[in-house]
């Protein structure tokens, strides 16, 4: 199958892992000589190129930087052998409505567990609403995922999820809940020397633990400064990596988000120094990524991670929470350690291991980037649509 339409509630200006992800994909789909058109919602400072078809939104009030499309199919939408969906809303629904209009198959993505961010609606981060709305997300989420003719999730882990913790029912024997990583552009993503972007941002010489992504209040970021505040003085030594320096450790972060502030202040009072260097341009983060000695990752409502594995394929090691996708995506003693949830001492343990087997563990993520590559994931993307046909 060559002709596919894509719908999905986030695309450019914005920069997050879904809309990364569509971008991607269809770069690599119409390079292959295919055609994967785009519906999304119109914003300020993307100029629609060809094939690429915007309807009318209008921000929305919970989130900031999030718009919501009128759910609509436009006129020019070309016909197209496979509807694709990543998104459960609005266009969500439009994918579904030029599905049936057209008699064609439609496949949905399944990128983020809308139950995990039930607290965005209730405006704080925990309301008695909150389990009602998480209830009322897993309720649409079954009736939505179960109409498609066919599910992509990143990780094993999401199809678990999907299929055992929503109960998204099978429409027939033939259905399939097929796990498609998302792929990184190891074009991309790939080791550089980070002694510039030390450079560039005043970071120093010594151990340096870092995350890049959404400042979000689901991803447990704070956790970050209180593994890191019980390094001060540690030194970090290493096995030969970048991070044998003499000083102690610093944390620094890229990106933003609605936890930015209060993030800020957790910062504020534990004893590492903590840099903030908000949203950084995409050329920027292969070196972010290098100059990094650990990416340290907390959030436990990841369907994929897909700033993990950028990280690895540029040979940072990994330190996350043994849960959602990150149970899968970091493989420990390959690329990284998993700790248990809110254990903090199980966390700043890793990343003790990591800083200590930073050469070893560096060159086994570099191993690891044909299997995680865009390249690989499309090449599994096209046999899910070929099952379709």
């Amino acid at each position: 199958m060559e002709s596919v339409v894509a719908f999905t509630d986030t695309y450019l200006p914005t920069v997050n892992g879904v809309t990364y992800t569509v971008k991607t994909w269809r770069d690599r789909w119409e390079a292959r000589g295919g055609r994967m058109d785009v519906v999304y919602p119109d914003a300020d400072g993307h100029e629609p190129e060809a094939g690429e078809h915007p309807v009318t939104s209008l921000p929305f009030p919970f989130y900031d930087g999030f718009r919501f499309g009128v759910p609509r199919v436009p006129d020019d939408v070309p016909d197209a052998e496979v509807i694709h969906a990543h998104t459960p809303f609005a266009l969500g629904l439009s994918a579904l409505r030029l599905a049936r209009r057209t008699d064609r198959p439609v496949v949905a993505n399944y990128h983020t567990p809308t139950g995990e961010y039930a607290s965005y609606l209730t405006l704080t981060s925990w309301s008695p609403l909150e389990p009602v709305y998480q209830r009322l997300s897993e309720r649409y989420e079954r009736w939505y995922f179960s109409r498609a003719d066919a599910v992509i999730v990143p990780s094993e882990k999401a199809r678990e999820h999907l299929l055992d913790g929503i109960g998204v029912a099978r429409r027939g024997p033939e259905t399939e809940v097929h796990v498609v990583p998302n792929g990184v552009d190891v074009d991309r993503f790939g080791p550089v020397d980070g002694a510039a972007f030390r450079d560039r941002y005043d970071l120093g010489d010594g151990p340096l633990i870092g995350y890049t992504g959404r400042h979000g209040y689901e991803k447990c970021l704070e956790d970050v400064f209180a593994a890191a505040d019980g390094l001060a003085g540690d030194g970090g030594g290493t096995d030969g990596g970048a991070g044998d320096g003499d000083g102690d450790v610093t944390v620094v972060f890229g990106g933003d988000g609605p936890a930015r502030e209060d993030l800020e202040r957790a910062a504020a009072d534990c004893r590492v120094e903590t840099r903030f260097l908000g949203f950084l341009d995409r050329e920027e983060l292969p070196a972010f990524y290098s100059a990094l000695d650990v990416f340290a990752f907390p959030s436990p409502v990841e369907t994929q991670g897909l700033v993990a594995l950028e990280a690895t394929a540029c040979g940072t090691p990994v330190v996350a929470v043994d849960a959602g996708a990150l149970s899968d995506t970091v493989e420990d003693g390959r690329n990284g350690y998993h700790y248990e949830r809110d254990d903090v001492a199980g966390f700043r343990d890793g990343i003790r291991r990591a800083l200590a087997e930073g050469e070893t563990l560096a060159r086994q993520c570099l191993e690891m980037r044909e299997e995680i590559s865009v390249e690989h994931a499309v090449d599994q993307l096209r046999g899910v649509y070929a099952g379709l046909a």
